[in-house]
């Protein structure tokens, strides 16, 4: 039985990045946003370790992958504190009305 090639792969990262695209394109809620941006750091992830895994990354695709994991919990802590301090003034969180905010 053969395992899957790095075409599977890659074709899943992609599959995962278009739907992060069109999830951030379409949504107008902020949650709904940073699930697309979620999606789109995945697929990223899944080609990394797919390039680690057939191509000459050796362990460097991994370790890229490990270091985009890190970074985006960081920027979803930081992207949901913005969401919910946006909700407790405005009462929604509907992207159109952000550009009502001024420092």
């Amino acid at each position: 039985m053969e395992g899957v090639g790095i075409n599977g792969y890659l074709g899943v990262g992609a599959v995962l990045f278009v739907c992060g695209v069109v999830c951030m394109a379409t949504k107008r809620n902020g949650i709904g946003v940073l699930m697309g941006v979620e999606l789109v750091l995945n697929g990223a992830n899944v080609n990394f370790v797919a390039f680690s895994r057939f191509g000459h990354l050796g362990l460097d695709g991994q370790v890229a992958a490990l270091f985009v994991i890190v970074m985006a919990a960081a920027e979803a802590a930081v992207a949901l504190a913005i969401v919910l301090s946006f909700y407790n003034n405005h009462l929604t969180v509907d992207v159109d009305r952000a550009d009502e905010l001024r420092g």
